[in-house]
């Protein structure tokens, strides 16, 4: 059956916050210039908001410059912060409060929101969508279209009613073809079609090898007398000091009695018996996380990752018929450990860039001008300002780099006559199993703790089951002759979504990928140290289905 297609001005991949912030920008200054420009959005979630997990505490600056009149157009934008908590955990029972006067700038709070940005970006949804543009939630961008150029044409969106056999069934309906003059990927941290774009072009070229973390996040409900609307925790050192890990926590008090928490592991650990999963559940039993939890009610569980190398590891946004923005490109700013802004900064930019060349009498098809103006842009200076944090926290550790961090930007802000790089990528960081300790992670109590199954549970994952796996082997020997004996293959740990066993079989171990748990976090493609899985959409309106994450 042959594909359909359909054409429009501008193409966006993916209905986050960059790619609806660039979709609405580009219609309003379409309006300014009363100039038509067709633009549709396709999402791989079944409803916008999703696939969309962030923290978050939302820093407005982007969302002021995009819709101004934010707080009178019904925006979910209810919590402001009122007071911020930072803790390093010494250990599993104590903690010390670092004052305010000892963090860095950025991490201030003072003026942001604390936000479920799945419910922003519906809200941005139905903003793109009173503007006349087109937003398809449940349509996965497949596959890369090209011109006979070698330009970026467009996008197939997958084939539906594919079996785990690759034949076609009763159902089968083939993806359609979305062409445009310019296509814009805004898919998140390690989009899979971004992460072609970049080899394809060789858009990383000189640049650092990017950097991950997996956020793993839960929502619980708590009692009223417990809770602190409007006060932000964030805390580094224990449980992920003990393995010599690094990355952090977070508790958000938001609006209904509700908090907000997780804890970031950085992907670069060496310990292959760490699992971030189990790490978080950890966290959550220090008194300082347990007493907000007595008697509460879990609500909701994700997991995420997400790309931290900021500036040293942006790749070249621009090639030729798009962009890539936001998360898909790594805009985040590590040292405030916030992306949203940033994403729909980039997203901004990205419009008036593409705004300026479809006026043009003779539109470009390498959008060359949009490195210079994201250099030049209150984003460039963020990241730029910022792009020593990695090297610092993996160079001296959580307590010098962070006390190097407060130097850098609340002393010189940010203007360090040098920069840090880190080189090594975190899939390389894992050392052999047999030189690392292993770890005794206790039993969850279904009180505090849990386990995966019952967490993804919570998360109301579901694909369609019989379809062709979307973690793709390159090899399917690897998990046993080589990860298995080397590293006790890892994926068993560092999937928040037990999606990666390894059964034995007759006194022979087997690899099972049970592909209907996963999240999309995408922390499989990044971390595995043979390099072996590559993550890839499956049919459209699978996976998460995130109500207010």
């Amino acid at each position: 059956m042959e594909r359909e297609s359909m054409e429009f001005d501008v193409v966006v991949v993916g209905a986050g916050p960059a790619g609806l912030s660039a979709a609405i920008k580009l219609s309003q200054l379409a309006q300014e210039q009363e100039r038509e420009v067709s633009i549709c959005v396709v999402e791989k979630g079944s409803e916008v908001g999703a696939h969309i997990l962030s923290g978050a505490v939302l820093e407005t600056t982007a969302l002021d410059e995009l819709l101004p009149d934010w707080r009178s157009m019904g925006s979910p934008l209810n919590t402001e912060v009122t007071k911020d908590v930072f803790y390093y955990y010494t250990s599993g029972k104590s903690a010390a409060q670092i004052p305010n006067l000892f963090l860095p700038a950025p991490v201030h709070n003072d003026g942001n929101y604390i936000v479920s940005m799945g419910n922003v970006c519906r809200w941005l949804a139905e903003q793109a969508e009173n503007m006349g543009i087109e937003v398809y939630p449940g349509f996965a961008a497949a596959e890369l279209l090209f011109n006979d150029d070698g330009s970026v044409k467009g996008v197939a969106t997958g084939d539906m009613g594919i079996s785990a056999e690759g034949e076609q069934k009763d159902s089968y309906m083939p993806g359609m073809e979305l062409h445009a003059k310019y296509t814009l990927f805004a898919e998140g941290c390690r989009g899979h079609l971004g992460k072609e774009l970049i080899a394809h072009f060789g858009l990383d070229e000189g640049k650092d090898p990017q950097h991950y973390g997996i956020g793993i996040k839960e929502v619980w409900q708590i009692k009223p007398e417990l809770h602190e609307e409007g006060k932000v925790i964030h805390g580094l050192g224990w449980p992920l000091s003990e393995s010599g890990s690094s990355g952090g926590a977070f508790m958000y008090h938001a609006e209904n009695n509700e908090v907000y928490m997780g804890l970031i592991t950085d992907l670069n650990y060496s310990n292959p018996h760490v699992s971030p999963f189990e790490e978080f559940q950890r966290w959550k039993t220090h008194p300082k996380t347990a007493k907000y939890l007595e008697g509460a009610e879990r609500l909701a569980y994700g997991a995420r990752a997400l790309a931290k190398g900021g500036l040293n590891s942006l790749p070249k946004m621009n090639f030729p018929g798009g962009l890539i923005i936001g998360c898909d490109a790594g805009t985040l700013n590590a040292v405030k450990i916030k992306g949203n802004h940033t994403a729909m900064k980039s997203g901004i930019l990205a419009a008036e860039e593409v705004a300026a060349a479809l006026m043009s009498e003779t539109p470009a098809t390498d959008l060359v001008g949009f490195e210079q103006r994201v250099r030049d842009s209150r984003l460039g200076r963020e990241l730029k300002a910022s792009r020593n944090f990695g090297g610092y926290m993996h160079t001296f550790g959580a307590l010098l780099g962070s006390a190097a961090v407060w130097f850098d930007q609340t002393i010189m802000r940010g203007k360090m006559p040098f920069t840090l790089r880190d080189k090594k990528p975190d899939y390389a960081c894992l050392k052999p199993a047999a030189s690392s300790k292993k770890i005794d992670y206790p039993k969850p109590d279904n009180v505090l703790t849990f386990d995966r199954l019952s967490s993804v549970f919570l998360s109301n994952t579901n694909h369609e089951e019989d379809q062709p796996c979307h973690l793709q082997l390159a090899d399917t020997a690897i998990p046993i002759q080589v990860n298995l004996p080397t590293y006790d293959e890892p994926a068993q740990r560092y999937c928040p979504a037990g999606v990666y066993e390894v059964i034995t079989d007759a006194d022979e171990p087997r690899f099972q990928i049970n592909a209907q748990n996963c999240v999309h976090c995408k922390t499989c493609d990044i971390k595995d140290p043979s390099q072996n899985i590559r993550w890839v959409t499956p049919e459209g309106l699978g996976g998460p289905n995130y109500p207010n994450m």
